[in-house]
């Protein structure tokens, strides 16, 4: 077991881009830069940044969603204890040194740091953010992703220093932990503050000071911060005064108010991005899983039968299906990892899901006992072959198409099909609340192959976030076997690990959207699912 010790780096600072996606998303921190025509005019200071999101966030407490609209604000509110470059190195966050094996983290604060209330930041704080996340009793959504459960982790406020041990080997632990965003004051005491935004609980770039849930959240920059990734400085020329992050549902409203100058950036997941495209306006493209299956595995649902989830996926052309959802702009996927900068790399799609053959469908939903009946609706034991499939509402008309192209296939082997569109607080309340649904077209954006882990074993939401019930035993040996290595080193075993969940029908990655994110008199950089805020750069016009 090796192990590792590096002094934080300078981030290369680019006048980049910026990525939005509505799924469920584990946060990272490497960037890519855009392409585009050049902003008019010189930087400007004392700017408003406005941006959108297709729907609400719901909680923004760090530690309880694993959205990626409430990650995407929290980005600015609250800062890591690493970043990582663009090759998936880190750099210095809220830590200037660290080390770090599968068991064990240590890292040591910059001096100098403070708590939005205006209090220096201790190393306590830090701690009981870590200590939070790895106790069971919290049901955090980010245990077991990025902290394993168990995980404890003690400070030296003298000597500013945290040291983690964790609940479960992490062959990953460095960027998991060292990802996790850091609150502090009050809102350690008060999470119901946390969850509004945590006004005086932040340690990063700006402070939330209004919000209107469904409609707008205006972010305002802290003045005293200046521990930015790498060697950022808050002196910079453009950087914003504030931010205000709009509630768009509509996406050929968001590119009209783009278009107007009335807001500074926009995603476009439709077909919407031909028409800013063809006006040459600033873009960042950013790869996101946008095509994925997920069954509910509970007892008494279709999906909890792998001949049923097997005969579903061949009833289905998912590259028509994956060009509908991305309006033929995607590709199809590879694998679970998608964030850039991805901590493995390789194919554990190809070859392994099943192929389009409606005739095998229907002979194994047969086989399965579902058998057509009144209507050619199939049923077994006197129930019908009833299937919810939910998608994301705030992904917009192609999603909504893409749906209903699933739907005419499944109908065509027997399935009776009800189409459930849902924002990402519904998404998030069907999955890991009440448990009510069938098929989720939710994609889970991932970097690193630890972070799939407890969305595919081991217990199901409350206590869990294995949210579609996935048992499966190969998956779980591999992981332990992976899990002995230090990051790289167990890529070929995550990679089976991962192919035998594809080969099981456990989830069904099928296409990857390359969403343009589009801005008008501003530049930014793109990190994994988010704005890195002090990237963002502001132009007279």
């Amino acid at each position: 077991m090796s192990t590792w010790e590096k002094p934080g780096r300078p981030l290369a600072t680019a006048v980049g881009a910026l990525v939005a996606v509505a799924a469920l998303v584990v946060a990272g921190c490497g960037g890519t830069a855009g392409s585009g025509t050049a902003a008019g005019g010189a930087l400007a200071d004392g700017k408003t940044f406005t941006t959108s999101f297709a729907s609400d966030p719901g909680t923004l407490d760090p530690a309880k969603t694993v959205m990626s609209i409430a990650i995407g604000i929290n980005r600015y509110l609250y800062d890591p204890l690493i970043h990582l470059d663009d090759q998936g190195e880190p750099v210095a966050g809220l830590a200037q040194k660290w080390q770090a094996t599968t068991a064990k983290a240590t890292f040591t604060l910059r001096p100098g740091l403070t708590c939005s209330d205006g209090k220096p930041l201790t190393a306590s704080e830090v701690a009981a953010n870590i200590n939070y996340i790895g106790a069971p009793k919290n049901k955090s959504p980010l245990a077991g992703v990025q902290i394993q459960p168990g995980t404890t982790a003690k400070a030296d406020d003298k000597q500013r220093t945290v040291t983690l041990k964790s609940g479960a080997p992490d062959a990953f632990l460095l960027r998991n932990a060292g990802s996790v965003p850091i609150a502090c004051g009050q809102g350690l005491k008060d999470r119901t503050a946390l969850a509004k935004g945590g006004k005086e609980s932040g340690t990063g770039m700006f402070t939330l000071t209004e919000s209107v849930a469904g409609d707008h959240y205006t972010l305002t920059r802290r003045k005293d911060y200046a521990w930015g990734p790498g060697d950022f400085k808050r002196d910079t020329k453009g950087l914003p005064d504030k931010v205000t992050v709009r509630i768009i549902p509509n996406e050929t409203t968001a590119a009209n108010l783009l278009q107007s100058g009335r807001l500074n950036a926009a995603a476009m997941t439709g077909p919407e991005q031909k028409r800013l495209a063809a006006q040459k306006l600033f873009h960042a493209d950013v790869q996101a899983p946008l095509g994925e299956l997920w069954f509910n595995q509970a007892t008494a649902r279709p999906g909890a039968d792998e001949k049923v989830r097997r005969a579903l996926v061949q009833a289905l052309n998912l590259s028509d299906v994956g060009k509908v959802i991305t309006n033929g702009t995607g590709k199809p996927s590879q694998g679970m990892l998608t964030d850039e900068p991805r901590a493995c790399t390789g194919d554990a799609v190809t070859g392994n899901l099943p192929e389009h053959d409606l005739a095998a469908a229907k002979s194994a939903l047969d086989k399965a006992g579902w058998r057509p009946g009144a209507g050619g609706t199939r049923t077994r034991n006197g129930k019908k072959l009833t299937i919810g499939l939910m998608y994301g509402s705030q992904h917009g008309a192609t999603m909504a198409a893409g749906a209903e192209l699933i739907q005419k296939a499944w109908q065509s082997v027997g399935a009776e099909v009800k189409l459930k569109p849902l924002d990402s607080p519904g998404i998030n309340s069907a999955l890991f609340g009440s448990g009510d649904w069938d098929v989720s077209m939710g994609p889970v954006a991932l970097s690193v192959p630890t972070q799939l882990v407890p969305f595919m074993s081991g217990p199901t939401p409350p206590k869990g976030v294995n949210f579609a019930g996935v048992d499966n035993a190969s998956y779980q040996s591999l992981v332990q076997k992976a899990s002995a290595e230090v990051g790289a080193a167990g890529c070929a075993q995550w990679q089976q690990a991962e192919e035998s969940l594809v080969e099981h029908v456990d989830v069904v990655p099928y296409y990857n959207s390359l969403t343009p994110v589009f801005g008008k008199a501003a530049r930014f950089k793109v990190s994994q699912g988010a704005i890195v805020p002090s990237s963002i750069r502001m132009y007279a016009n």
